[in-house]
């Protein structure tokens, strides 16, 4: 157990408060709350000097935060470590991918399991979990990736809920690898409108897609730009006008993944007016970079090729506006990394070649902390975005995404007013390249408390592969 921490003088946010106080830590959840300076805050050094003599170990620690935010661990609700994708497999493992989210201030990841078309999702979800256990630094749980609907799946579906794996994600892209037709899109809608399941969608017409691709391709248009010029926003907007109006038609929630056009974000904003149950995340690479970034020369463009694609920057403040208003609620990384060299690189001369997928684990909650700074959005926003909405999507909270008592403790203390420059040289990500080289931001990680232990401390990294432990969800809290 992690014993009694003491954490103080520090702003404490949530999505909801910003208050002066000192957070108690024992056993790895937060005990108790109090203002500093008040009497109740002093007790909790008081009670301990006197409790005699101290338990093994010593009574714990205090940590220091004047000056500093106090802020829940961040809840990155969609990475892929090690997913096999394009003929190669994701950089990052979870050893590596969990101890750079720490880091980075996450504190809880929700991968995705992987079923193949042929075999179950249960083969699925064994193989995930063989990947993760004992290797995680931080706390996760999994989605599941539906590529084959049929009866035993859907079956399946509603197994896998009762255990908390209550999300599912379907791809409208990639024919002939994820791909689910409208038929099978629906079938698992209904299943889920019947086992409080929340699917998850790709949304971008890959049918579509492939046929531009080619004939990209056949004009000889083979750099990494022409990928995101195949990849058209209207393609994604009428993907995502159709998963609503399936899932409407199965009475069904529907959470979109990864929007990344202003045309896209529309349809979600028109569903929500008419009240639908629908949902929608972005990524910071769609709030931060665009087609400038994939036109760079020399193949350097292929360090940013994912899906969806990266738009022109006048995209970017729909987005922004889209999380202001509560239209798009959720800022996941989709971490996916590739190597450039000997990864990303298997696309020279043909696009379509390059594995879809950028490094951002540890990048998310400073780039956020940076849109505050920017005001894109305020500091409550901030936590609402990347921990305690995750949380609640996902059915984590309240053990997950704030900082009240019988929460886990999972908490970061954050420097506001440090200064950072982005950078490979200085990433814990295991890629060889940074999707922000060279950006200022002010805003940094000092320590991070998993479960009330300690996994950076002051700047160095004390945790371990092994801490991190599978954490079964509940079904969407926005449903209930």
């Amino acid at each position: 157990m992690s014993g009694r921490t003491i954490i103080r003088g520090g702003l404490v946010i949530t999505a909801s408060d910003e208050l002066h106080a000192d957070v108690l830590v024992e056993d790895g959840r937060v005990a108790a709350l109090a203002a500093s300076g008040t009497p109740a805050a002093e007790a909790f050094t008081a009670e301990r000097s006197e409790m005699g003599a101290p338990p093994p170990g010593g009574w714990g620690r205090v940590i220091d935060a004047t000056g500093k935010y106090v802020v829940p661990g961040g809840v990155d609700g969609h990475t892929h470590m090690e997913m096999p994708f394009g003929g190669t497999t994701a950089a990052d493992t979870f050893e590596t991918g969990t101890r750079a989210a720490a880091w980075g201030g996450t504190t809880t990841i929700v991968d995705f399991a992987i079923q193949s078309v042929g075999r179950t999702l249960r083969e699925g979800l064994d193989a995930w979990h063989a990947k993760a256990e004992g290797n995680c630094a931080i706390d996760y749980a999994f989605h599941m990736i539906v590529a084959d609907v049929n009866d035993g799946t859907l079956k399946e579906m509603d197994l896998l809920v009762e255990e908390g794996v209550t999300s599912f994600k379907q791809f409208m892209a990639y024919p002939g690898v994820f791909y689910s037709d409208d038929g099978q899109i629906l079938r698992a809608m209904q299943r889920s409108a019947e086992n409080g399941g929340l699917i998850m969608m790709h949304a971008e017409n890959g049918i579509a897609i492939d046929v531009l691709v080619q004939q990209a391709l056949a004009r000889g248009e083979t750099d990494p730009r022409y990928h995101g010029e195949v990849r058209k926003a209207l393609l994604e907007a009428e993907a995502t006008h159709r998963a609503i109006r399936l899932a409407q038609v199965a009475g069904a929630p529907l959470y979109v993944v990864h929007v990344s056009a202003q045309e896209a974000v529309a349809e979600l904003t028109r569903a929500r007016d008419e009240g639908l149950p629908v949902f929608g995340e972005t990524c910071p690479q769609y709030l931060f970079l665009s087609t400038d970034n994939l036109a760079e020369p020399d193949f350097e463009g292929a360090k940013y090729v994912c899906s969806t694609p990266l738009r022109p920057k006048e995209h970017q403040a729909a987005l922004w506006r889209g999380l202001r208003t509560n239209d798009l609620q959720v800022v996941s990384t989709d971490h996916c990394p590739f190597c450039f060299t000997g990864q990303k690189e298997l696309g020279r001369g043909d696009f379509s070649r390059i594995p879809n997928g950028l490094p951002g684990v540890e990048n998310r909650m400073d780039l956020l902390h940076q849109a505050v700074v920017d005001g894109h959005i305020s500091r409550r926003r901030w936590i609402e975005i990347a921990c305690a909405t995750p949380a609640r999507m996902f059915g984590l909270y309240p053990k997950k995404g704030t900082i009240a008592p019988g929460a886990d403790a999972d908490i970061v203390v954050y420097d506001p007013h440090a200064e950072q420059t982005l950078s490979a040289a200085t990433h814990h990500m295991n890629v060889d390249y940074s999707a922000y080289e060279g950006k200022r931001i002010t805003g940094r990680v000092e320590t991070v408390l998993s479960r009330g232990v300690p996994v950076i401390t002051g700047r160095e990294y004390t945790g371990h592969a092994g801490h991190g432990v599978y954490t079964p969800r509940s079904t969407c809290q926005y449903l209930n």
